[in-house]
């Protein structure tokens, strides 16, 4: 995924906070509730909150219930994470280009998803700060800057817009990290909160340790089994699996899934089951060293050769064709892609061009390269040249994922926005019609 730079805004002082105050008092039946309220008195600002002893001032809690487990519904969100109470600490493995150590995975994020996997993304666009860095500082939290410079990496160099999308997309979500649970809050008093409790959860979990500990280690020629991968990494997560992601057969993802007790902040992390299942191959996985020159894990980017692929026509993603759209529960196809990458069902399908092999390769359409940008399939000059997909069984994946979603079905001349993952209200699938 390209990590756009965005226009930096220019931090203005908070008017009131003292309207925060009555609203912890108030019920709170929602996240998106008390999104609301708490915008109400903070306005748009993103002053800097310098005081690091407040962002400890988090609601006291007694008592505290375990997330996704409880059998009665919790009301005092501040206390309990919900709707997002299952926790994944993410980690990437990016070897081309290299980013990181060559000895450490990196950190993707912190993400809250649903109890049933499913998740709600960018939930308080109010609070999309984008001063991660300058918000740290001022807060003292200057040892988790320090280490998210070399360990939380973006692999196009652009490591602060990263850092926003990852807080806005999945930081803004966490309802207990909602300014009403904070006494006497003050802006960005949250965003510490999210990024030290992160890092000290990937401290918590060194992957490439985990690993080379049971003999796996990367390597250019060496292959392993999902179930040697699993057996290490889950030995030291309480015994419950991760979530493993390759790109065609590399390795490049892990997911550690947790329940919380009690806040973000100050709860208890207890490992859980994954509520994804792994897009590895059971045998054959590579592990391969940073920086290796063969054919790259395709996280987000691709040196695919660009020519025209001379397979077999008929041969999914290969050469010329058309993207057609399964909703999900249906083995027919509802209408295609048109040439700016939207969902279209009317009128005649854009023609791609897809170049590469099954595991790894390019699509352009009239428009241009095609990719997928903050989160939506794009096509069009401003979409970097190499985003890599795949194909899972015979449907178009990125990232390892075959899951496309839309926030509806088009009708007549309707265009409709497909993003990657399923966070759209419409489950669709992106097939392949040679042309």
């Amino acid at each position: 995924m390209s990590w756009a730079a965005r226009i930096k805004d220019v931090p203005s002082p908070l008017e009131s906070s003292s309207e925060l105050l009555d609203i912890v008092a108030d019920t709170m039946p929602s996240l998106r509730s008390l999104s609301k309220y708490a915008l109400s008195a903070l306005g748009a600002s993103q002053s800097v909150f310098a005081d690091s002893n407040m962002f400890e001032a988090v609601s006291s809690c007694s008592n505290p219930q375990l997330s996704c487990h409880n059998t009665t519904v919790q009301p005092n969100l501040c206390c309990f994470n919900a709707p997002g109470g299952s926790l994944l600490q993410t980690q990437f493995w990016d070897t081309n280009p290299p980013t990181g150590p060559d000895g450490s995975w990196t950190i993707h994020g912190l993400w809250p998803d649903n109890c049933d996997g499913s998740y709600d993304a960018n939930c308080d666009s109010r609070r999309a700060y984008t001063n991660i860095t300058e918000i740290l500082r001022a807060a003292g939290a200057d040892e988790t800057l320090s280490y998210m410079q070399t360990y939380w990496k973006d692999y196009q160099g652009d490591d602060e817009s990263f850092w926003e999308h990852e807080w806005s997309k999945h930081g803004t979500c966490i309802s207990t990290l909602n300014p009403s649970c904070y006494a006497d809050y003050q802006p960005t008093q949250e965003v510490p909160d999210f990024f030290n409790r992160t890092v000290s959860l990937f401290q918590s979990l060194p992957s490439y340790t985990i690993l080379a500990d049971a003999g796996i280690t990367p390597s250019s020629s060496k292959t392993y089994t999902s179930a040697q991968i699993q057996a290490a990494l889950s030995a030291a997560h309480a015994d419950h699996e991760v979530y493993l992601g390759c790109s065609g057969s590399s390795l490049n993802e892990i997911w550690y899934f947790f329940n919380v007790r009690g806040t973000l902040q100050t709860g208890t992390f207890e490992p859980a089951d994954p509520l994804a299942s792994s897009k590895c191959p059971s045998t054959g996985i590579r592990y391969l060293p940073k920086g290796a020159s063969s054919t790259p894990t395709g996280t987000r980017t691709s040196t695919a050769p660009t020519s025209t692929s001379t397979s077999a026509p008929g041969t999914p993603f290969s050469g010329k064709g058309h993207l057609t759209i399964i909703p999900s529960g249906s083995s027919a196809s509802k209408g295609c892609l048109i040439s700016n990458g939207k969902w279209y069902v009317s009128g005649t399908c854009a023609t791609y061009t897809a170049s590469g092999s099954s595991d790894s390769f390019t699509l352009r359409s009239s428009k241009g390269a095609c990719g997928v940008v903050e989160g939506a399939f794009t096509c069009g000059s401003g979409v970097s040249e190499g985003q890599a997909f795949s194909a899972e069984d015979g449907k178009l994946a990125y990232e390892g994922s075959a899951e496309f979603s839309a926030d509806a079905t088009p009708s007549g001349t309707q265009q409709v926005v497909v993003s990657a993952g399923g966070s759209g209200d419409v489950g669709v699938e992106v097939g392949w019609e040679g042309a």
